[in-house]
């Protein structure tokens, strides 16, 4: 009886430790992005070369605020589920990104204004090579042990070791690597190796060893989801429904890049539209940490399947309407151009009123089509209901009806055996008023 309650007490108290360290953390992180505005604000009030300005907009500040989502999930989980390793790994990211952020700000500032802060050319050193651990934990361990923390068997045990290895390498490989500075034109790593290139050669051996590795850990959760069942496999889908909407927002940035030099993107008097594409591409990472934290702390799940369907719909959707879009405004311009040689606002408008009347059309098309082809036993049962529906209609016999609805039961359900009773005529309702 004192063993258990000693061991209780234990528990308590290890969760309360949990419970303060994360949100500690979290506050951190919280704390690093509040101190990025004046960072930047010291920053742009300098005289820094052009070169450098264009990672001290208030767009990219914005853009980091999406990230905060990673500690406070991970600490949502970590304080709830304190032995769950996801939670920690969410929160590491959260600290790395936040870093990365404020770091930025804080090396030109300090380049910019020699003796203001200390050792900003230090800083952005580390800043260089911290990008390998905030993408490598996302893109390896969270993959690799969701959803319970735990490796999916002992045989990932080498990968996930390779991972860690790989992860090392390549934060010494960057960190060590001469040459400027990505954020810092013209600035040399102070942590470089000068006189030694192979360094930079041998990071680049190692650096597909990175994604080599994600994919791997992608693969483990398709393993993970082969084998589950019931709760776990919902979990799953949570995860990859995330991923998928990220490779989907990448895969619509692509199509554009095609169209739009990359020298656009971000830039003074680029369009509005393709910036917000852009924003949105690198925002999506932040779906991640969100799914995951659905998943691991079991809020509704189940309607997960009905938030995959609408995704592929109007994922497939978009990527169609946007092809065609581009395709006649490209098509058209080029007619126009030849006819009159100049461009008109008209082909725009066109384009703009077939993608209006495309729509419904090709989303039915389209709905038809994934529901056929991925939700196969749903879209028979309701073909089966809806021809039931239409016999309904011109059946009066009550014979033909009651092998119907028997039939449609068998088809549409399936269960293991069936029965219909029907109340004879002319009996009556013990819950009616006799009357004499």
């Amino acid at each position: 009886m004192m063993e258990a309650a000693r061991e209780r007490g234990l528990r308590d108290g290890g969760t309360r430790a949990s419970f303060w360290l994360a949100w500690s953390l979290a506050g951190l992180c919280v704390a690093m992005f509040v101190a990025s505005v004046p960072l930047l604000v010291l920053a742009r009030s300098a005289h820094i070369p052009s070169s450098w300005e264009a990672n001290l907009t208030v767009g990219n500040l914005l853009g980091g605020a999406p990230f905060l989502i990673f500690p406070l999930v991970g600490a949502l989980i970590a304080s709830r589920r304190p032995r769950n390793a996801i939670g920690w790994i969410l929160l590491a990211d959260g600290l790395l990104w936040m870093f990365l952020g404020m770091t930025d700000y804080y090396a030109v500032y300090g380049v910019a204004r020699p003796g203001s802060v200390p050792f900003p050319v230090g800083v952005a050193g580390i800043n260089n090579f911290m990008w390998v651990p905030a993408v490598g934990l996302l893109g390896t361990y969270v993959f690799l042990l969701f959803p319970d923390g735990m490796l999916p068997s002992g045989r990932w045990r080498p990968l996930a070791w390779l991972s860690g290895l790989v992860i090392v390498l390549l934060c010494i490989g960057v960190g060590l690597a001469p040459g400027p500075l990505q954020n810092l034109g013209g600035i040399r790593n102070p942590f470089g190796l000068e006189g030694y290139p192979w360094v930079e050669t041998a990071t680049y051996i190692v650096l597909p060893l990175l994604p080599m590795c994600m994919l791997a850990s992608v693969f483990s959760l398709v393993i993970r989801y082969r084998r589950s069942r019931g709760e776990e496999r919902q979990q799953i889908k949570w995860i990859a429904f995330a991923a998928s909407y990220v490779g989907l927002l990448y895969l619509i940035a692509m199509v554009f890049a095609f169209v739009f030099p990359s020298g656009a993107w971000f830039q003074p008097g680029s369009p509005l539209w393709l910036d917000l594409l852009g924003y949105a591409a690198l925002i999506s990472f932040t779906l991640v940490p969100i799914a995951v934290g659905f998943a691991v702390l079991r809020y509704r799940l189940y309607e997960i399947d009905i938030i995959i369907n609408r995704t592929l719909v109007y994922g497939s959707l978009t990527i169609s309407l946007a092809l065609v879009y581009a395709g006649l405004v490209v098509s058209l311009q080029f007619l126009f151009r030849a006819l009159t040689g100049g461009d008109s606002q008209l082909v725009i408008v066109a384009s703009t009123l077939v993608i209006a009347a495309l729509f419904n059309p090709l989303r039915r098309r389209i709905q038809s089509f994934i529901d056929r082809r991925f939700y196969r036993s749903k879209y028979d049962a309701r073909k089966t209901l809806e021809e039931f529906g239409a016999r309904l209609r011109d059946e009066t016999d009550l014979d033909s009806l009651s092998e119907d609805l028997v039939g449609v039961v068998r088809e549409a359900v399936r269960p293991a055996q069936v029965s219909l009773w029907l109340r004879p005529p002319g009996r009556i309702d013990t819950n009616e008023e006799l009357r004499p």
